[in-house]
């Protein structure tokens, strides 16, 4: 009875159909497909079951160690190598390390299981689980304001997909700036961060995610070491930039993404909006009926925003700004363009030093030394945009394929690369004068 209690179901479910093979109940060749077994083997049972009882249908091997068992010497090897050299790797790494530097071929489950027998490693499972705990909202009314942008299909269809820019005060709640916008780029933060600037002043803080418009993780970035071109514009306005380091830590523009894009969407299916440039002519109307519904007042009544100041040029700050090095010959290369500078006494000077380029939205370009623009020319040696680079470049955004279309009717252009070609226009090949 004990040998039975401690059977599979699987192996009680045989013996079950064991038994009606041997009442006469069944035929071998059914009880074979209910087994999914072949007659044979049907045969082999039924003989073991009457010689044996239920125990000789329970495998010989059990208890028994298995033939693709490693040796305990092979165990205590690996986990000496581990505890040696590789004890805060994880379990798939550690296993290349030992078949790479040790000649120790294991498989990565057995070795997983025998760091987690030494407790040189944690499973998932066991590990306690992270608590975000809410936090209290800021005091004060423009201290900090979350920002997020949330694709999605917010005309159901009756127009491309695009994604919200939203900007929400942490203090009270409010949403203070949206926009529709085609993706999240550097360019379209720029826009409505300007627009935000210009509406409220400048806040103490923005508080956003790690994308990459707001961090890099790598020096030597166009704006700066490890700095993007919107953190070196808010830089210049005196305004931090905060990283979260989950979506949970900047929880209340998240929920209020998960608003928006149940409350808005129908609101404008109602209005009958179909396009993010209607959309963004009623966001205005909805901002409003949003903050008196669901704004709170904040904890403190002082304002954080400050005035811009008037040496804050706001079409400088928001434009793309790298730097170059003037040849010689007084040229220098900027998104595969080869840019001569005006030859002149007091250029001639400027040979060999830094001058900075500026690329506006509207795809100005400018370049200046010590705030002093300097008067160029362009020879574009670009003939046609490489397709490998095209996909590569990761400053297309919603830009790339527009870039597609116009290179298959051989259109000739610079590179997709620059910021802002969302605004691209025909440039021409030949050498033409700045203005």
């Amino acid at each position: 009875m004990q040998d039975i209690i401690t059977m599979s179901n699987k192996e009680l479910h045989r013996i079950e159909i064991l038994q009606k093979l041997i009442d006469k109940r069944l035929f071998e060749h059914e009880a074979a497909k209910q087994l999914g077994l072949s007659v044979r083997q049907i045969r082999r049972l039924r003989k073991a079951y009457k010689a044996n009882g239920a125990i000789g249908v329970v495998s010989k091997k059990r208890g028994n160690p298995s033939n693709h068992k490693y040796p305990d010497s092979i165990k205590e090897l690996a986990i000496a190598y581990v505890k040696q050299y590789y004890v805060d790797f994880k379990p798939t790494f550690a296993c290349e390390k030992l078949s790479e530097n040790h000649e120790l071929t294991i498989s990565r489950e057995t070795l997983r299981k025998w760091m987690i027998d030494a407790e040189l490693w944690i499973p998932q499972s066991s590990r306690l689980k992270r608590v975000h705990q809410p936090r209290n909202r800021r005091e004060c009314f423009g201290e900090l304001i979350q920002i997020d942008g949330s694709p999605h299909d917010w005309f159901e269809g009756r127009a491309p997909k695009c994604t919200l820019l939203v900007y929400i005060d942490d203090a009270t709640g409010k949403l203070m700036e949206c926009q529709f916008v085609k993706s999240e780029s550097t360019f379209t933060y720029f826009d409505s961060t300007r627009r935000y600037l210009e509406k409220h002043g400048k806040p103490v803080a923005f508080y956003s995610d790690k994308h990459c418009v707001f961090r890099v993780n790598k020096t030597g970035e166009l704006g700066g070491d490890g700095v993007t071109q919107f953190g070196r514009a808010l830089t210049e306005l005196n305004i931090d930039i905060i990283c979260a380091n989950t979506p949970q830590a900047k929880g209340r523009v998240e929920r209020v993404n998960r608003t928006l894009q149940d409350r808005l969407i129908k609101e404008m299916r109602l209005m009958n909006i179909s396009g993010a440039e209607q959309g963004n002519q009623f966001l205005p109307e909805f901002m409003d009926k949003f903050n008196k519904q669901f704004g709170v007042e904040s904890v403190d009544s002082k304002n954080m925003h400050r005035e811009l100041l008037p040496h804050e040029e706001l079409n400088e700050i928001f434009s793309w700004q790298e730097n170059r090095t003037l040849s010689k010959n007084l040229t220098l290369q900027y998104d595969k363009a080869l840019y001569l500078i005006e030859d002149s006494i007091d250029n001639r000077s400027l040979a060999r030093n830094k001058v900075t380029v500026y690329e506006y939205f509207d795809g100005t370009i400018k370049i200046k030394c010590d705030n002093r623009e300097l008067p160029y020319r362009i020879f574009d040696k670009i003939k046609k945009i490489d397709q490998g680079e095209i996909v590569s470049n990761k400053r297309l955004g919603a830009v790339l394929n527009f870039i597609k279309e116009k290179q298959d009717k051989n259109d000739e252009k610079r590179s997709a690369g620059a910021p802002s070609r969302q605004h691209l226009g025909e440039v021409s090949t030949t050498i033409i004068r700045n203005g």
